[in-house]
């Protein structure tokens, strides 16, 4: 008998917050700025311009579906059109849902089409941001040194690079070092997550490394239409906003959070607030605009979804 899985797209509170921020927003940027001198660049941008920047941030999607197909090469083998689908789906309820409560779309959809266990998907999902991370700490040292030329970021980062091993430890026998209680067993699960294979991490890592290479280009041109400033300060810009997803809170569509991280961190690089408040809200508004076109393909991909009895 096939069952239905319900998915819970976050708590009252946390759209009750997320709406407080979005208002907040709205309310911050006509006071400020002004919306129609903050949209007001828009009709300078050049069409062909935009047009390639959104293909930059489409090809992104799409190399990190491939990186969810490389993870489970074995179980997901010749089914990449579905995989294509999860992954933009699970992109998209990330970018418009409160409290990053999109994050659960992931191993639902992993369940409800491939029939894999939910908390392996969520576990799994968890090493697939350390990557992430990993990965924009790279950026990090790379906008560094731009900013302050020197060997010794390039030290920094092949001593980053390096750490990658640990992944690879902890996947073949990190679990047996979790201690035996419950918070333990949890931890156990998630080392039994990780990627064995260092062909299959290195693999993994390289799709990570050419999807978020390839969403920065595509933000940094669109943001350097709406701030003539340095380059560096730029990518730090945009660093900023995607590291919005750690604060403790998210608005609807990561409004005001997202532009909350964006210009705290330009405006202690000395770029004046207005300014960089005006290029965080456009460069969101690119995001979702493409974020609306993306999911809207991605329902027109066809799907299967298996029965399910648990």
């Amino acid at each position: 008998m096939k069952s239905v899985v319900s998915l819970r797209i976050g708590r009252v509170r946390d759209w009750v917050i997320g709406a407080l921020l979005l208002a907040a927003l709205l309310v911050t940027v006509e006071l400020a700025v002004g919306w129609s001198t903050l949209l007001a660049p828009w009709a300078s941008f050049p069409p062909q311009t935009l047009i390639w920047l959104v293909a930059l941030l489409a090809l992104s999607y799409v190399l990190r579906a491939i990186r969810v197909y490389e993870y489970y090469v074995r179980r997901l083998e010749g089914r990449f059109v579905l995989v294509l689908r999860l992954s933009v789906l699970h992109n998209v309820a990330n970018n418009l849902l409160p409290m990053r409560a999109g994050e659960l779309v992931f191993p639902w959809l992993m369940r409800r089409y491939f029939g894999h266990d939910f908390l392996g998907a969520a576990f799994s999902l968890v090493w697939i941001r350390v990557l992430d991370l990993h990965f924009l700490g790279l950026i990090g040292l790379w906008i560094l040194s731009l900013r302050h030329p020197s060997w010794i970021w390039w030290g920094l980062a092949g001593c980053w690079l390096a750490a990658l091993a640990l992944l690879a430890w902890v996947g073949r026998g990190g679990a047996r070092w979790a201690p035996r209680s419950r918070p333990g067993r949890a931890l156990a699960r998630v080392a039994e997550a990780a990627p064995r294979d260092l062909g299959v991490i290195a693999r993994v890592y390289l799709w990570t490394a050419a999807s978020w290479s390839l969403k920065f280009a595509a933000f940094a041109g669109v943001l350097q239409h709406f701030m003539a400033v340095d380059f560096w300060r730029v990518l730090a810009g945009v660093m900023g906003a995607e590291l919005s997803s750690v604060l403790p809170f998210h608005g609807i569509a990561g409004s005001g959070s997202y532009e909350l991280a964006a210009v705290a961190a330009l405006v202690p690089l000395g770029v004046e607030p207005r300014l960089a408040l005006s290029g965080a809200v456009n460069l969101h508004l690119f995001l979702l605009g493409a974020t609306l076109l993306f999911g809207a393909l991605a329902l027109l991909l066809p799907r299967s979804v298996i029965d399910d009895n648990d």
